[in-house]
Formats: structure tokens, sequence, C-alpha cells
């Protein structure tokens, strides 16, 4: 079993929700395809760098990520940075030739994704987006379905992903409401969750007819280091210009036939990390709900008519990833554990010399099926999605 030593770019939400999975993978997932070992991490400046190394176990800490880039001893190189990073580190990274993971969206822009996508493709190293909700179990459990037939023909895909984090206009401005450093809004850094999946479960995407909303213009400026996302209440200072959306909504036209809908928004009371969908398919349909995410409601139009209605699947050890998780159905996991499936399946596709899905090539195709929905919320009209070169039809 080898050992890989891992450079942890950020350390905010994301880079304790990376920590807790390299910490924590070996012991759901036994024998480990590798060793992941927290070597150093990088943080805007030598305290919140040292702070970030002692509570997430790494050995040495840098506030220059430059560091980790050239430092031959590092095998992987994790981006968990806001947007506007991401294509610089991801770039020096596979020119160093280092395997790589990053935080979704994969970049701000088409042609940000390009770049970082050509980087990788020739470079032999291992590159994963981090589009971690795809690898929650009953998601599994319904690609499995799918695949099977269970469920015929799909027809139809209807996806949400409502939260209320920042619906309160005097929740501050964070980067996530900063076109400069977030790329866009609600689009980028929730609905992009939603096109993975529906992508994932259902093929590609053909054309999209969109509408993009923004509600708050503007909010109290953020005062401190760290991203306080909604937790925390302003309104006495000067305020900031928004210029992304609070909100998405599209119709899809699939590339093997199906129709589908992504409905996106941060300006949702009473919804917190509601993301949902519901699969229509000849044989059958699937309901799923990450507020629920031991569930999977599915109905099979072969069940007998007095007794065909949705019937609730909790998933555990017979089901995708059930063997390293928990011992009995429903006994529950987290967002924890989604990270966890992750980093196992990026270090088993390193260790096996292989690949993983999904990659910059899927992180460049959400790209370009994001741009797709800007400007056909711009032109109030139908616009076609172009496919990256070489991809898959559905990302495995």
């Amino acid at each position: 079993m080898k050992n890989l030593n891992v450079g942890l770019i950020g350390g905010g939400f994301m880079g304790k929700a990376h920590s807790l999975a390299y910490s924590a993978m070996p012991m759901f997932f036994w024998p480990a395809p590798a060793m992941p070992v927290r070597h150093t991490i990088a943080e805007a400046n030598d305290q919140l760098a040292a702070e970030a190394a002692r509570r997430f176990g790494f050995q040495n800490s840098t506030a220059d990520w430059r560091q980790i880039i050239d430092d031959p001893d590092i095998d992987v190189v994790d981006i968990a940075t806001p947007n506007h990073l991401h294509a610089e580190i991801a770039i020096a990274a596979a020119q160093a030739g280092k395997h790589i993971i990053c935080e979704k969206p994969l970049a701000r822009t088409v042609e940000e994704a390009k770049a970082m996508y050509d980087a990788v493709k020739d470079a032999g190293n291992v590159h994963m987006v981090a589009f971690n909700y795809r690898r929650t179990p009953a998601v599994a459990l319904a690609k499995k379905y799918i695949e099977e037939g269970a469920i015929g023909r799909i027809l139809n895909f209807r996806g949400t992903y409502l939260q209320d984090w920042s619906a309160d206009p005097n929740s501050p401005l964070s980067w996530r409401f900063q076109k400069n450093i977030a790329g866009s809004g609600a689009l980028g850094d929730i609905a992009t969750h939603v096109v993975d999946m529906a992508r994932y479960l259902v093929g590609e995407f053909s054309s999209v007819n969109s509408i993009l909303s923004t509600w708050i213009p503007d909010r109290p400026l953020q005062t401190g280091g760290a991203d306080a996302l909604g937790n925390v209440r302003g309104g006495e200072g000067p305020r900031g210009e928004v210029d992304v959306d609070d909100e998405v909504m599209t119709m899809i036209r699939f590339t093997n036939g199906a129709v589908g809908s992504i409905e996106a928004t941060r300006n949702a009371y009473g919804r917190n990390n509601f993301i949902t969908f519901e699969i229509h398919g000849s044989e059958g349909s699937i309901v799923f709900n990450y507020e629920r995410r031991d569930e999977l409601q599915v109905c099979f139009a072969s069940d007998k008519n007095d007794r065909r209605g949705f019937r609730t699947v909790y998933t555990g050890p017979a089901h995708p990833y059930g063997d390293g998780l928990w011992p009995i159905p429903a006994l529950g996991i987290g967002y924890g554990e989604t990270k966890i499936i992750e980093a196992h399946d990026f270090f088993k596709a390193i260790a096996d010399g292989g690949s993983v899905s999904p990659n910059f090539a899927d992180g460049y195709q959400a790209a370009l099926i994001d741009h797709a929905i800007v400007t056909s919320a711009d032109k109030g009209a139908w616009v076609d999605v172009p496919a990256v070169a070489g991809l898959a039809t559905t990302a495995s």
C-alpha cells in the first residue's frame, strides 16, 4: 500500500471536508487503495495556514501555494479555494506532474475550463472534479437501476437545488456573489451539482432554454478573512454590488431524446440543502431527496395494479459503497461520507493507474452547459450545448 502525500490549498469549509476524507477513508475502505498523507496545507497567510495545519492534521503549512506545486515530495494537489484561483493552480499542478482534485465548479468560464482540461489531457496524471453528491449511495443506486433497465427508457428528469442561506438581504457579500471571483451565482455554485447528476444519470445535454434572476442587488460588505456565507447578519455598514444570479431555471433537451428541467436558488426560505431529482421512465420512476439521503423512492410499472406506488429503499450494505460504510441499512450517512467515497475513488484511480469520473473533461462539459444557460437567458431562446470532443455520451 503506497503512501501519497497531499498538498491541500485552502483551509475553509471545503478544506475541512477534504481533510476529514483523507483521515477517515482508510477506516472505511480497508485495505485502502493508497494511504493519504496530509503533508502540507496552504492558506492566505502564515497564521491561517499554521492554524489550519493544526486543526486538520497536516505536517506542514505555507502561505504560498506555489511551494506545494514545487515540492517534489507532494503527489496530490487538492484545490479547495475560491473559484478564481482554480485555473492558475490546476495548470501549474498539471505541468508539475501532480495528480489533481479540484472543487466545483471547475472554472469561472469556458475558456478557463478548456485551458485546465488541455493542461491535464496529455499529462498522464489523474484529475477529478469534486461533484461529491453523485457519490451518495442512493444516487449511485439510481444509476444502477437505470443501467439495468429497471425503469426503461428515460423520458424526463426534474432536478432542484434549493437553499435559503442567502435569502436575507442583510447576509454578507460573500465571494460567491462576486462575478470576478465566483464566475456565476447559484448557477455555478449549486445548479452545477444538479447538472452533473443529470449527466451522470440521464446523458448529455443537447440544448437549454433558461431564465436567470438576481433578487438582491447589493449586500453588506463582509469583514474578516473567512467566508461567512449566511451565518452572519449585517446591514449597518456599506454595501457592495451583487453581479451574479440568485436563481436559475432551465429546461433541457437531452441528446437521447429525454427532456427535463433544473431549478436552483439560494433564496428559498425553509429549504436548507434541498437537492432532488425525479426521473420518469417508460417502465417506472425514481425519486431522490438529499435531505433524506439514505432513501431512494422507486415505482416500477411491473408492480401489480393493486400495489403500484412509490416504495422506499433504504441504502445499506447491499447497495453501492455499502461494503465500506455502515453495517445496517438507514444507519445514516452524512456529507462527510460522500467526501470519503470521493477520496476512495480518486486514490484508487491513482493506485490503479486509471482514471476517475467526473474529471476535468466533465468539468469542461459542465462549463459549456453553464455558458449555454447564461446565453439562453440573455437571448430568451433555446441554445445548443456543444460537446467536449471524445467525452463519453453519459458520464460514468
